[in-house]
């Protein structure tokens, strides 16, 4: 049998260069494998025919037999529109075309027997079907047609006659030319073992289904294998590393945690917490390296933890070292972990990029000397000039502003790499966490430290701006602090969004008795931390900002967030930056500006915000509204995160079993040479050269 993956696209019956170019443009369909495993998002049964007289408007997609009576045009330019009047001599419905006239004109024949398809709609009290798809009706057997496919296409693809029937007509093309069985990419034990249908049945069944459920054994066998491969790649990986890399024992919890426990600990830690720095000291005690996941809503008390467990890296004679994606926020959490340590012996320096000269040199020779126990820094930790005496400890913040290549930095900085900890305060589902770090240990924080108040969220529509501006004045007076969001910086000709500078003028003229900060992500670092800072030490009242003041940045002064065009925002997003205020004690409130068209997504979007402040309850609402691939986080990470038709949202519980399964594997051939599994380590190579997995060495 051929190799699919090598054999162009255009070589295929009724492809060609020309079309061969849009399928690579348009969906990266380039080799015949690519097309095999372009799946139909839908399908529709088309075993049944309907009589005209038993339509009517609520009906979803039928079929119908009859001919054409006649044809008609109607309008001009850009209105024009062909209606042909087809009839069974039950009745007669329109069917009307708006694009393509030209191309139609000669294709279809009055009087000659049809079968048409397509979704009913009334108009002017008649029956239409806009855009049907039809066939001759001879040597079309009903039975035979079964359950039809529909693809995704794009509007380029339309134009040139590439729909979703012609796309279905390829593959069929394909089909017909693989005369053998597809050779099978799962062993057979597994095949066996699973009653799972055979690679060639499920792909022939996934594209023309003759039944429901050959349909639904053949989205079970490719979903399995598609989750599988992704887990087996993660577990494979993180095994590797467990045999090579052995982790620092600390047995003891001695002085120094015991000190801070008894006599600085702020206040009485909640239970979650109390959870995690027992399976984080479980991992350092274990003798393999610690690679942790801690995931927290915003101000759940997520630092504390990570201090915690570096004390108990101090008590064992090792240095820590946390990373911070910005300046400002390096600073904060040098600022809190000097202030919770109080007057405890525990020597704690700062290195960002703005550290130069003689101070800079001091903080290095120390950290050779193994003086400084704690430094907290941004990526300036990573250069090579870099050098620790005994580093035993990593902890990164926001974990998805780091980049694969650079987290590797840091375990080159000791001859063993360090325990890691890595913490994110976007609550990411369990599903999702399993598949993009699932190499990683999970620990969450789920609940939030006394005396904090839930932040309020009010939805209020754009015309009310009078007394939103009034609440905000309010809070100003009672010497509170605000955030004012826009989603964009330019002026967008296709969006109506108000703009970021003329935002800024418009907040100055209101307020014109308050300071305002301005920051956006086309500033000059420099600018952009200064004006920061203006805000953090209270300098100006109120901050006019993009999305650059999402991660990390904590004023507990600020109680009011406003954030304008809320609906051009994902839910994760919309979360994240809710939780930039209510770091104080005060009642703090997050306003989402929208205007009052609204879609029906948009609608649940908001509201969710204004029912829920449960971190995770909106990751995973975001999930199912969403889908994978745009949920914060997951772009930066690196993942190579291309499901073709599994779908973590609703394939949760599948995601577990075959993890199970291919942690069996990985556990039960550790030398990759039982012949049982010889495709299958065979297929993961051939499946990790096209689609690397990075995530693994989160």
């Amino acid at each position: 049998m051929f190799d699919l993956t090598s054999r162009d696209i255009k070589y295929l019956p009724g492809v060609g260069p020309q079309r061969a170019a849009i399928l690579n443009k348009e969906l990266s369909v380039c080799s015949m494998h690519d097309l095999l495993y372009y799946f139909p998002y839908k399908y529709v049964d088309r075993s049944r025919l309907y009589y005209i007289h038993e339509i009517d408007g609520n009906m979803p997609y039928i079929q119908l037999k009859g001919e054409i009576l006649s044809f008609e045009t109607f309008g001009e330019g850009r209105q024009r529109r062909l209606v042909a009047h087809f009839s069974d001599d039950t009745g007669v419905v329109d069917l009307v075309w708006f694009q393509g006239i030209k191309y139609l004109s000669g294709r279809y024949k009055t009087h000659t027997k049809y079968i048409v398809f397509g979704k009913p709609t009334i108009f002017n009290g008649r029956i239409n079907i806009a855009h049907p798809d039809i066939d001759p009706a001879e040597g079309l057997v009903l039975s035979d047609m079964g359950l039809q496919p529909y693809y995704n296409t794009t509007e380029r693809m339309k134009r040139s006659g590439l729909n979703s029937h012609a796309l279905g007509k390829l593959t069929s093309n394909l089909l017909a030319l693989l005369k053998e069985p597809m050779p099978e990419t799962l062993p057979e034990w597994l095949v066996k073992q699973h009653q799972l249908m055979s690679l060639d049945e499920a792909l022939r069944n996934i594209h023309f289904p003759h039944t429901p459920e050959s349909l639904r054994r053949a989205q079970y066998r490719l979903k399995f294998e598609e989750l599988f491969y992704v887990q087996l790649n993660i577990l494979r990986y993180a095994k590797d590393r467990a045999r090579k890399y052995n982790g620092f024992i600390f047995s003891q919890v001695g002085d120094i945690f015991n000190t801070f426990y008894r006599h600085y600990l702020p206040f009485e830690l909640t239970g979650a917490q109390k959870r995690v720095i027992k399976e984080i000291r479980r991992d350092m005690g274990s003798g393999r390296q610690m690679n942790r996941l801690l995931q927290g809503d915003v101000g759940s008390g997520k630092t504390l933890v990570a201090l915690m467990s570096m004390l108990i890296a101090l008590d064992n004679g090792y240095q820590t070292c946390l990373m911070a994606p910005t300046e400002i926020l390096a600073s904060q959490h040098y600022d809190t972990i000097r202030k919770l340590l109080g007057s405890m012996p525990v020597k704690v320096e700062l290195l960002t990029g703005s550290v130069k000269g003689k101070k800079r040199e001091a903080i290095l020779r120390s950290l050779t000397l193994g003086e400084t126990h704690i430094l907290i820094g941004t990526h300036a930790v990573l250069e090579d000039t870099v050098c620790f005496s005994s580093l035993g400890m990593v902890v990164i913040d926001e974990q998805h502003r780091f980049g694969v290549a650079q987290r590797a930095k840091l375990w080159n900085k000791n001859t063993r790499p360090p325990h890691v900890l890595v913490m994110t305060a976007t609550p990411i589902p369990r599903t999702l966490a399993m598949t993009l770090y699932g190499d990683l240990d999970v620990s969450v924080i789920d609940e939030l430290p006394p005396g904090r108040k839930p932040i309020q969220t009010i939805h209020q529509f754009d015309n009310r701006r009078a007394s939103l501006y009034a609440s905000i004045r309010k809070q100003i007076q009672e010497g509170r602090q605000v955030y004012i969001v826009y989603p964009l910086i330019q002026e967008s000709e296709k969006m109506d969004i108000k703009n970021l500078e003329e935002g800024y003028e418009h907040i100055c003229a209101e307020f014109p008795e308050y300071k305002v900060s301005k920051v956006h992500g086309k500033m000059r670092p420099a600018d952009k931390e200064a004006e920061m800072q203006r805000f953090v030490t209270g300098e100006t009242q109120i901050m006019v900002a993009t999305t650059v003041i999402e991660v990390g940045v904590n004023v507990p002064n600020a109680s009011v967030m406003v954030i304008e065009n809320a609906e051009r925002f994902g839910l994760s997003q919309l979360h994240q930056l809710r939780g930039r205020v209510g770091r104080g004690a005060d009642q703090s409130y997050c306003i989402l500006v929208t205007g009052y068209k609204l879609s029906e997504d948009t609608r649940k979007r908001i509201q969710i915000m204004v029912d829920s402040n449960d971190g995770f309850e909106i990751a995973e609402a975001d999930l199912k509204l969403r889908g994978p691939g745009d949920l914060e986080g997951t772009q930066q990470s690196g993942i190579a995160f291309d499901l073709r038709i599994a779908d973590i949202t609703h394939d949760g519980q599948l995601l577990q079993f075959v993890r199970d399964i291919a942690q069996a594997v990985v556990d039960g051939d550790p030398t990759e040479s039982n012949p049982q599994n010889a495709i299958l380590w065979t297929q993961l190579k051939m499946l990790r050269k096209t689609n690397i997995n990075w995530s693994a060495i989160s």
